[in-house]
Formats: structure tokens, C-alpha cells, sequence
């Protein structure tokens, strides 16, 4: 399971860390070191039940082509598969890679040639959430203080984060982020994903539940 929890502000709440819950706690703090990404994420262990696509995926957001083939290649080396090779595409350059525990990550960016040598620095972090109604389960966590910085119809929506949050929450359809991921969109058991708040312990549309941060204490990765 994933446990992401958010801060709240006077305007909105937002996303504020992700914890993945994994069954092999040292090799996932291993892999994720390694991967370079230990920084924007935390970890517990956890035997939750999950088959085929967990409905989410994290991606990271680089400055050009050669930091991707740099995140791309360390996740690699650290034991992760090739779910999509870096390559070009109408937006940019990415590549999608499966981490040991299972976790889907996208690595892209906008540019299609690059500036620079490779760094390891991520510009950005966003949880994406694959959702059957995008509208709808935007309108629900807009109703629960979440503040939408983009919305592109029933397609896509993103949440503004706090200031000091490595990570973005977002909206995708289900199907469609599973075929930009390369993977079927069927899946049962945990989402292993569980998003922590200041209100009550809730579930949303689409079955992705949320807890009160206070009940949460997680440990560090």
C-alpha cells in the first residue's frame, strides 16, 4: 500500500508524502536509493493482496533527455524492468519502468533534445491516480479543499501542492494512464495507495481511501 499524506493551509489541502507499502522493506530501501528517489518518498512494509494494475503510477518530471536515460538506466541497474524504453514522443522524451515491489514510475520530459549533461535532479514529482470519471472525482476533492490548477475536461486534472511538497496529486482516466503506462488496465486487490488528510477517514469514487493524518506515523525510508 501507498500512504500519502497531505498538509493542509488556509486555502486548500494538499499532498505532502507518498509512503509505498512493500513486502520486502531493505530491499525496496535498497532499490529506491540506488534509483535516486529516496528523498520523495517513504516506505513501510506491508503483505496487502494487489494483482495487475494498482490504478496510480508516480512520475517524475526532468530537465532533458539525458537525465532521463540517467534515471531510466539507475532504476535498471537496481533491479526495475522496462515496462516503455526511453524514447521520443509527441510531447517530449520518457520512458516507464516497474520497480521489484511493483510500483510503476514515468520518467519524462518536455524536451526532445538536450541543454546539458545528465543531472540527477528531478524537477518534479506527481502522483497520478487512475480514475473512472475524472470530472466527478474532481468536483469530489475540490469539495473537500483540494484547489485545481489545471483541468482539461474529463481528461486530466491536477491539484495545486503546498509550497513545501515534493509531490502533486492528479487525475487521469484509468484506462487511458494504463495504456500510457504499457500495461493492461485490470487489476484487483489493494490499490496500495492510501492518501492521508486533516478531515475524516474517507474513500472516494473510485475506491482509494484516505485517513486522518493524525492516525498516521510513518517512518522514514
Amino acid at each position: 500500500m501507498v500512504m500519502a499524506t497531505t498538509t493542509s493551509t488556509a486555502a486548500h489541502t494538499s499532498l505532502a508524502y507518498v509512503t509505498l507499502e512493500v513486502a520486502d522493506l531493505d530491499a525496496a530501501r535498497r532499490f529506491y536509493s540506488a534509483f535516486g528517489v529516496d528523498t520523495h518518498i517513504r516506505l513501510r512494509a506491508s503483505d496487502a493482496h494487489s494483482t495487475g494494475f494498482r490504478g496510480f503510477t508516480l512520475a517524475l518530471t526532468v530537465s532533458g533527455p539525458a537525465t532521463v536515460d540517467h534515471f531510466v538506466g539507475a532504476a535498471l541497474e537496481a533491479g526495475a524492468t522496462v515496462l516503455k524504453p526511453a524514447a521520443k514522443s509527441l510531447w517530449g522524451y520518457g520512458g516507464v519502468v516497474q520497480a521489484p515491489d511493483g510500483t510503476i514510475w514515468k520518467i519524462a520530459t518536455s524536451e526532445k533534445k538536450d541543454t546539458g549533461p545528465a543531472i540527477r535532479e528531478i524537477d518534479e514529482v506527481v502522483l497520478l491516480l487512475g480514475v473512472e470519471d475524472v470530472k466527478a472525482t474532481k468536483q469530489f476533492y475540490a469539495g473537500r479543499g483540494l484547489s485545481v490548477a489545471k483541468s482539461f475536461g474529463g481528461k486530466y486534472a491536477e491539484f495545486a501542492p503546498a509550497e513545501s511538497s515534493p509531490v502533486k496529486l492528479a487525475l487521469y482516466k484509468r484506462r487511458a494512464l494504463a495504456k500510457d503506462l504499457g500495461v493492461p488496465a485490470d487489476g484487483s486487490g489493494s490499490h496500495r495507495i492510501v492518501l492521508g488528510g486533516t478531515a475524516d477517514a474517507l474513500t472516494d469514487l473510485d475506491g482509494f481511501a484516505w485517513e486522518a493524518a493524525a492516525s498516521i506515523a510513518p517512518t522514514p525510508s
